[in-house]
């Protein structure tokens, strides 16, 4: 009964600071500069998650290198981050499957 309290707790500590920002989002009215970076804090949080691992994804680290570059093409295309992970995922899996 102790754990299930706890739990409890700890999930609404952790919900509640996530739910009150998209609660507010819609009345608060932010510049076109801030709109902008708010619309690009996913690309950097994603790169700054990967980056470190690129160079060490295998023995091999070009395929690291290569899967970052196809990375980078597909988001200066603008796909959807989704689009972007799914063609650096593809990109691995043919290098390793060439290798």
């Amino acid at each position: 009964m102790k754990f299930g309290v706890l739990i409890f707790f700890l999930c609404l500590s952790t919900y509640i600071p996530r739910m009150l920002p998209a609660l507010f989002m819609n009345k608060i009215q932010v510049s076109g500069k801030l709109a902008t970076f708010l619309q690009l804090i996913p690309y950097t949080a994603m790169a700054s998650l990967i980056f470190p691992a690129i160079l060490y994804v295998d023995e091999n680290m070009w395929i690291g290198i290569v899967a970052s570059v196809v990375a980078v093409m597909a988001a200066s295309k603008k796909l959807p981050v989704i689009g972007v992970v799914l063609s650096s995922v593809i990109a691995c899996l043919l290098l390793y499957s060439l290798s």
